[in-house]
């Protein structure tokens, strides 16, 4: 397969963006996604500017001809700068720090001093008409079981706002008092949400190094694993990928919304054999960028952008990054997820364990927990099992049960457990209570072992004699809290004697 797909000239790369968890790259808004009804709209008309080159990019001018208008939905925690009524700020240092991060583990050279520029995007995803990036790195390289794939550049770079399905801004849910801010809708408008708009990206590029499509997928995988060792955000829509595919003959053609892995190896197949049947025929195939479906096939999206969209943002001066600054990246380098998860065996997880901390994103507390008590599988459970388990039996989401049980409350019942204020058979129902709205004084409060405790065990195998030692402790459980298990046992066993 390898030697079919050299034969047909195959060029391929990637490009990654992926947003990192931190607050917005040029204002100091919180980088939060929000479904409630938006505090306000507005309403605007993009227009075409030239870039660096004097010249208008032709993925602008298609952008132009579509005619469109774009209405935002917005909320009162929005700032000027996202609404581009206010230059943006300085850049977001600990964002810079995470890219300059990821540049070391990719083998990259980091730039000493760079320009901020702007990329021109007229769709109505920037409120501004364009997208502010700066190029950090370049040079690097990721090593395959195929040889070598450089990566080209490393940027950082704001996120856009995202598209709305919401019915918000055209008044269904509005009382006719509200009339004042419904922005009226037309045939060519498109929604977008300013939530999402400046949250930081890191844009990884290789160059057009791989050979096949399983190379295209181990690159994934590998970039994948770096920056899951990274500050970055976590759950769909996250992480974005596109591909570029080529071949012989062919023209570059860039494949957008590739967001699942197994769509990698699919998009640069299908995109290799419809290049091949067009090159076949003996026409010519068109470079453009290319939206992917869901069997891995693709649809015209719009025509290849170029370098005439660039231009430098004038509201920012040049960005330097210090020596000092790279050498506390390098100090400060996140370990693997390889090098963690055989950390975390080492501790006693099991692979399935190790793969839900992973997902979560829960690793960090997950150790700074186990710190307090060196027992990886309790901590583990009382952690992240109890919780999922409290959230089925209550009907309540998730959100709640994070809000209700935060990594202090868990820390607490740990510190009690370790000074064995609190048995490990009472730490569930004393999470309920915190769920369910108790201070944490008061859910730890119990029943300990006492001589009435053991006077009620003795009194429940008096009223119902002749049972096995399993149905007594049923029944005593049931009713005695905060004892272990092991403890009523002894009892029981002393009674049935």
């Amino acid at each position: 397969m390898e030697s079919d797909y050299a034969n047909l000239g195959l060029k391929c790369g990637l490009e990654i963006h992926q947003q990192l968890n931190t607050g917005k790259l040029f204002c100091r808004c919180l980088s939060l996604l929000r479904k409630d009804e938006p505090d306000f709209m507005i309403k605007r008309k993009l227009h075409a500017v030239a870039g660096e080159s004097g010249e208008i990019d032709p993925a602008v001018l298609h952008q132009v001809s579509l005619g469109k208008s774009f209405v935002y939905e917005g909320y009162n925690s929005v700032c000027l700068v996202e609404l581009d009524e206010e230059p943006p700020h300085q850049i977001n240092k600990e964002a810079l720090k995470i890219v300059l991060q990821i540049a070391v583990l990719l083998n990259a050279k980091i730039f000493p001093i760079v320009q901020i520029m702007r990329k021109t995007v007229i769709d109505g995803s920037n409120t501004s008409g364009f997208q502010r990036t700066v190029l950090i790195a370049r040079d690097g390289f990721v090593e395959t079981e195929y040889g070598r794939v450089g990566i080209d550049s490393i940027c950082l770079e704001e996120d856009s706002a995202r598209k709305s399905e919401s019915s918000y801004a055209f008044g269904s849910r509005q009382k006719e008092e509200d009339s004042a801010r419904i922005v009226g809708k037309q045939k060519n408008d498109v929604i977008y949400n300013l939530d999402r708009l400046g949250i930081p990206l890191v844009e990884i590029a290789t160059s057009p190094d791989i050979k096949n499509p399983n190379q295209a997928k181990e690159v994934a995988l590998h970039i994948g694993n770096i920056l899951r060792s990274c500050n970055i955000k976590r759950g769909l829509g996250t992480i974005r990928q596109d591909v570029n595919v080529s071949i012989k003959k062919g023209a570059r053609v860039e494949i957008k919304g590739v967001q699942k892995l197994e769509l990698v190896e699919k998009a640069v197949e299908k995109e290799a054999e419809r290049q091949f049947n067009i090159v076949n025929k003996k026409e010519k195939v068109k470079s453009e960028v290319r939206k992917v479906l869901p069997d891995g096939e693709t649809e015209f999206l719009r025509p290849m952008p170029g370098a005439s969209r660039m231009y430098p943002e004038t509201d920012l001066p040049l960005l330097k990054i210090s020596r000092d600054l790279i050498n506390e990246a390098k100090k400060n380098l996140p370990k693997l997820r390889g090098e963690s998860e055989e950390e975390l065996k080492k501790k006693g997880l099991n692979e399935e364990m190790i793969k839900i901390l992973f997902k979560e994103n829960k690793v960090d507390e997950f150790k700074e927990l186990l710190e307090i008590i060196n027992n990886p599988k309790l901590v583990f459970k009382i952690f992240l099992l109890y919780p999922k388990e409290i959230a089925s039996k209550k009907k309540i989401s998730v959100e709640k049960i994070d809000d209700a049980l935060n990594k202090e409350i868990f820390a607490s019942i740990l510190e009690s457990l370790k000074k064995k204020q609190i048995s490990e058979d009472y730490v569930k129902s004393a999470m309920e209570k915190i769920v369910s709205g108790e201070s944490f004084e008061q859910a730890m409060k119990f029943e300990k072992t006492s001589d009435s405790v053991e006077e009620r065990i003795h009194h429940i195998i008096k009223e119902k004699p002749g049972l096995s030692e399993n149905a007594y402790m049923g029944l005593v459980m049931k009713e005695v809290k905060g004892v272990s298990g092991k403890e009523v046992a002894e009892i029981i066993r002393k009674y049935l004697k």
